[in-house]
């Protein structure tokens, strides 16, 4: 594996987005199963439910502490409580590392043994380990990334990766294609490795590079912002029988709408979470218009 990879696009972000027609429900559109915020944490899932909402799903479906619903309710009246059938899982925002033999844990072993697809973010990054291969995308920044494969490592690690916790997340920033592509390889599943320089990789293929976001993203609650938008894209994405999804590009997409959003909600300027969620609906919007 080098350091080279292949720069996304507008048009590779156009066909991520699925178009509703005349024929759709708000099944047929996805839905969005949550699994997000934690009673100390419950912003992280009001952002993320508001995210997918206004990036475009059918419905979303939130489970978490009663607190944190109704927190939810307040804010979206539109999601729904409780589990039900679902196109793609969003779990970990706002969460504390999660126990492997937990509630939350089982719940994503029976998503993937069902085929649906998971995005792992914040406190269900180390859930990857007990599901090597499946069809799964990790959310981690460097740090993260750096604390798995402390965690969990693998007598192939690639030569001249550093083996403490600062000088691998260090590694990681200053190579992120490579990392993201050893992660890949080393569980099986799709990575965005998110940073200055975000990357999305999947096993067996090139990075993929996307344009580089404003520093205003760097604020609290931003990452919840963008794992919602690419749950949404997710649950379109593989509820439809038009598209052929891949989780890396899924990802890709959903961290490039992210970026535009965000210089649509700060103009140049501070950036709070909850107005570039918002900010969601215009970008989507006119990226169909333009690519």
């Amino acid at each position: 594996m080098t350091d080279t990879g292949i720069p996304w696009s507008l048009a590779d972000t156009r066909r991520q987005i699925r178009v509703p027609t005349s024929t759709d429900d708000k099944y047929r559109r996805g839905v969005l199963g949550i699994r997000t915020g934690s009673v100390r944490y419950p912003g992280a899932a009001v952002l993320g439910v508001e995210a997918a909402l206004h990036t475009g799903v059918g419905m979303v479906r939130y489970v978490g502490p009663d607190s944190v619903g109704h927190a939810v309710l307040a804010r979206r009246p539109e999601a729904v409580l409780g589990s039900g059938r679902v196109q793609a899982l969003l779990i970990g925002s706002g969460m504390e590392p999660l126990d492997s033999e937990g509630a939350d844990a089982r719940a994503l072993a029976d998503t993937l043994e069902a085929g649906i697809p998971a995005i792992l973010d914040a406190g269900a990054i180390g859930l990857v380990a007990h599901h090597p291969g499946a069809r799964i995308l990790l959310t981690p920044h460097a740090g993260e990334l750096a604390g798995l494969f402390l965690a969990h490592p693998d007598e192939r690690r690639h030569e001249g990766i550093p083996d403490t916790p600062e000088g691998l997340r260090a590694w990681i920033e200053a190579h992120p294609e490579l990392a993201a592509s050893c992660a890949a390889e080393r569980w099986g599943v799709s990575v965005l490795l998110k940073g200055a320089h975000t990357v999305a990789a999947a096993p067996g293929e090139a990075a993929l590079l996307l344009p580089a976001a404003t520093p205003w993203l760097a604020s609290a609650g931003t990452g919840d912002v963008l794992a919602g938008a690419i749950g949404a894209l997710a649950a379109s994405g593989f509820g439809s029988t038009e598209l052929v999804p891949s989780l890396a590009r899924i990802a890709a997409a959903g961290a490039h709408l992210h970026a535009l959003a965000a210089e649509r909600a700060s103009a140049g300027g501070p950036l709070l979470a909850l107005d570039l969620a918002h900010a969601l609906s215009e970008t989507v919007a006119e990226v169909l218009r333009t690519a």
